[in-house]
Protein backbone atom coordinates (compact mmCIF):
# COMPACT_ATOMS: atom_id res chain seq x y z
CA UNK A 1 0.00 0.00 0.00
CA UNK A 2 1.25 3.34 -0.56
CA UNK A 3 1.47 6.37 1.23
CA UNK A 4 -1.32 8.66 0.56
CA UNK A 5 -0.80 11.69 3.11
CA UNK A 6 -3.67 14.48 3.91
CA UNK A 7 -1.88 17.62 4.66
CA UNK A 8 -4.53 19.65 6.57
CA UNK A 9 -3.85 23.30 7.14
CA UNK A 10 -5.48 26.49 8.22
CA UNK A 11 -3.93 29.89 7.00
CA UNK A 12 -5.18 33.18 8.14
CA UNK A 13 -2.58 35.17 6.66
CA UNK A 14 -0.79 32.59 4.68
CA UNK A 15 2.44 31.06 6.60
CA UNK A 16 0.95 27.99 7.62
CA UNK A 17 -0.33 27.94 3.91
CA UNK A 18 3.27 27.84 2.68
CA UNK A 19 4.30 25.56 5.14
CA UNK A 20 1.76 22.76 3.68
CA UNK A 21 2.90 23.52 0.23
CA UNK A 22 6.23 23.35 1.20
CA UNK A 23 5.83 19.37 3.21
CA UNK A 24 3.84 18.79 0.01
CA UNK A 25 6.63 19.08 -2.27
CA UNK A 26 8.77 17.53 -0.24
CA UNK A 27 6.48 14.57 0.33
CA UNK A 28 5.73 13.91 -3.21
CA UNK A 29 9.13 14.02 -3.93
CA UNK A 30 9.46 11.45 -1.38
CA UNK A 31 7.00 9.07 -2.86
CA UNK A 32 3.71 10.08 -1.29
CA UNK A 33 0.29 10.81 -2.90
CA UNK A 34 -0.74 14.51 -1.10
CA UNK A 35 -3.88 16.08 -0.91
CA UNK A 36 -3.27 19.72 0.30
CA UNK A 37 -6.70 20.74 2.18
CA UNK A 38 -7.75 23.35 3.80
CA UNK A 39 -9.60 23.27 7.13
CA UNK A 40 -13.12 25.73 6.52
CA UNK A 41 -13.24 28.98 7.52
CA UNK A 42 -15.34 29.88 10.37
CA UNK A 43 -15.35 33.32 10.99
CA UNK A 44 -17.62 35.13 10.06
CA UNK A 45 -17.21 36.61 6.11
CA UNK A 46 -17.70 40.27 7.00
CA UNK A 47 -14.58 39.63 9.60
CA UNK A 48 -12.04 38.49 7.09
CA UNK A 49 -13.27 41.05 4.20
CA UNK A 50 -12.26 43.64 7.13
CA UNK A 51 -8.82 42.84 6.87
CA UNK A 52 -7.32 42.90 3.93
CA UNK A 53 -4.61 40.62 4.45
CA UNK A 54 -7.08 37.60 5.31
CA UNK A 55 -9.01 38.85 2.70
CA UNK A 56 -5.94 38.38 -0.03
CA UNK A 57 -5.45 35.10 1.43
CA UNK A 58 -9.06 33.84 1.39
CA UNK A 59 -8.80 34.77 -2.42
CA UNK A 60 -5.31 33.46 -3.28
CA UNK A 61 -6.40 29.86 -1.70
CA UNK A 62 -10.39 29.70 -3.23
CA UNK A 63 -9.56 27.06 -5.24
CA UNK A 64 -7.64 24.82 -2.41
CA UNK A 65 -10.54 22.18 -1.37
CA UNK A 66 -11.64 21.84 2.18
CA UNK A 67 -10.99 19.06 3.88
CA UNK A 68 -13.49 16.67 4.27
CA UNK A 69 -14.35 13.21 6.42
CA UNK A 70 -13.75 11.57 3.21
CA UNK A 71 -10.79 13.09 2.94
CA UNK A 72 -9.45 11.53 6.15
CA UNK A 73 -10.78 8.43 5.02
CA UNK A 74 -9.10 8.25 2.13
CA UNK A 75 -5.43 9.04 3.77
CA UNK A 76 -3.13 6.59 5.53
CA UNK A 77 -1.12 9.96 6.95
CA UNK A 78 -2.11 12.63 8.18
CA UNK A 79 0.15 16.61 8.32
CA UNK A 80 -1.44 19.17 10.25
CA UNK A 81 -0.38 23.11 10.08
CA UNK A 82 -2.01 25.61 11.98
CA UNK A 83 -1.84 28.60 13.61
CA UNK A 84 -1.33 29.09 17.65
CA UNK A 85 -3.86 31.15 19.22
CA UNK A 86 -3.45 31.55 22.61
CA UNK A 87 -1.24 28.62 23.42
CA UNK A 88 -3.75 25.98 21.44
CA UNK A 89 -4.32 25.55 17.39
CA UNK A 90 -6.59 27.71 15.86
CA UNK A 91 -10.24 27.47 15.90
CA UNK A 92 -10.87 26.53 12.55
CA UNK A 93 -8.85 23.38 12.75
CA UNK A 94 -10.52 22.95 15.84
CA UNK A 95 -13.69 22.97 14.65
CA UNK A 96 -12.88 20.52 11.67
CA UNK A 97 -11.30 18.19 14.41
CA UNK A 98 -14.40 18.51 16.41
CA UNK A 99 -16.77 16.69 13.22
CA UNK A 100 -15.12 14.21 13.18
CA UNK A 101 -16.49 12.05 15.86
CA UNK A 102 -18.09 9.77 13.41
CA UNK A 103 -15.50 8.46 11.48
CA UNK A 104 -13.11 8.21 15.25
CA UNK A 105 -16.41 6.40 16.43
CA UNK A 106 -15.17 3.72 13.56
CA UNK A 107 -12.10 3.39 14.47
CA UNK A 108 -11.13 5.12 11.09
CA UNK A 109 -8.19 7.41 12.53
CA UNK A 110 -6.37 4.67 14.75
CA UNK A 111 -3.05 3.45 13.89
CA UNK A 112 -2.38 6.34 11.21
CA UNK A 113 0.51 8.46 11.66
CA UNK A 114 0.45 12.09 12.23
CA UNK A 115 2.87 14.89 12.46
CA UNK A 116 2.25 18.75 13.28
CA UNK A 117 3.57 22.37 12.80
CA UNK A 118 2.29 25.53 13.73
CA UNK A 119 3.32 29.21 13.86
CA UNK A 120 2.97 32.26 16.09
CA UNK A 121 3.86 35.91 16.00
CA UNK A 122 6.61 35.49 18.21
CA UNK A 123 9.27 32.87 19.22
CA UNK A 124 7.17 31.80 22.38
CA UNK A 125 3.95 32.42 21.37
CA UNK A 126 2.62 28.86 22.64
CA UNK A 127 4.07 26.92 19.64
CA UNK A 128 4.87 23.93 21.57
CA UNK A 129 1.41 23.69 24.00
CA UNK A 130 0.13 23.96 20.21
CA UNK A 131 1.45 21.05 19.24
CA UNK A 132 1.53 18.90 22.63
CA UNK A 133 -2.26 20.09 22.49
CA UNK A 134 -2.98 18.51 19.30
CA UNK A 135 -0.79 15.44 19.65
CA UNK A 136 -3.10 14.58 22.69
CA UNK A 137 -5.91 14.43 20.25
CA UNK A 138 -3.96 12.34 17.99
CA UNK A 139 -3.42 9.82 20.97
CA UNK A 140 -7.79 9.88 21.09
CA UNK A 141 -7.78 9.12 18.40
CA UNK A 142 -5.13 5.58 18.41
CA UNK A 143 -2.78 7.34 16.00
CA UNK A 144 0.91 7.22 16.28
CA UNK A 145 2.67 11.23 16.71
CA UNK A 146 5.28 11.21 14.65
CA UNK A 147 7.07 14.18 16.14
CA UNK A 148 10.65 15.33 14.46
CA UNK A 149 12.12 15.20 17.55
CA UNK A 150 16.09 15.88 16.87
CA UNK A 151 16.05 13.63 13.65
CA UNK A 152 18.59 15.69 12.16
CA UNK A 153 20.86 19.17 13.05
CA UNK A 154 18.55 21.31 10.79
CA UNK A 155 16.12 20.95 14.11
CA UNK A 156 18.76 22.66 16.19
CA UNK A 157 19.14 25.46 13.44
CA UNK A 158 15.44 26.30 13.76
CA UNK A 159 14.82 26.88 16.45
CA UNK A 160 14.81 23.42 18.42
CA UNK A 161 11.41 22.30 18.48
CA UNK A 162 11.24 18.80 18.97
CA UNK A 163 7.21 18.44 18.60
CA UNK A 164 7.12 19.88 15.00
CA UNK A 165 8.30 23.06 13.26
CA UNK A 166 6.91 26.33 13.96
CA UNK A 167 7.54 29.38 12.38
CA UNK A 168 7.41 32.97 13.28
CA UNK A 169 4.49 34.63 11.39
CA UNK A 170 6.14 37.26 9.16
CA UNK A 171 9.69 36.03 8.63
CA UNK A 172 10.82 34.74 5.44
CA UNK A 173 11.36 31.24 5.14
CA UNK A 174 14.74 30.70 5.09
CA UNK A 175 16.73 27.47 3.32
CA UNK A 176 16.77 26.02 7.07
CA UNK A 177 13.31 26.67 7.62
CA UNK A 178 12.31 25.09 4.35
CA UNK A 179 14.55 21.98 5.16
CA UNK A 180 13.20 22.03 8.88
CA UNK A 181 9.70 21.13 7.31
CA UNK A 182 11.01 19.08 4.44
CA UNK A 183 12.31 16.57 6.67
CA UNK A 184 9.70 16.43 8.75
CA UNK A 185 7.37 15.98 6.04
CA UNK A 186 10.08 13.03 4.33
CA UNK A 187 10.39 11.61 8.14
CA UNK A 188 5.67 10.85 8.54
CA UNK A 189 6.05 9.71 4.65
CA UNK A 190 8.99 6.97 5.96
CA UNK A 191 7.29 6.28 8.77
CA UNK A 192 4.04 5.66 7.13
CA UNK A 193 5.68 3.65 4.58
CA UNK A 194 6.56 0.68 6.73
CA UNK A 195 3.16 1.23 8.47
CA UNK A 196 1.64 0.97 5.43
Amino acid sequence: MSVKLAILYYSTYGTNHQMAEIAAEAAREAGAEVRVLKAPETAPQSVVEGQDAWKAQAEKTADVPEATVADMEWANAYLISAPTRFGVIASQMRAFIDTLGGIWAKGGLANKPVTAMTSAQNVHGGQETTLQSLYTTVMHWGGFVVAPGYTDEVIFKTGGNPYGYSHTAGEDFSDEARAAIAHQARRLVEVAAKLA
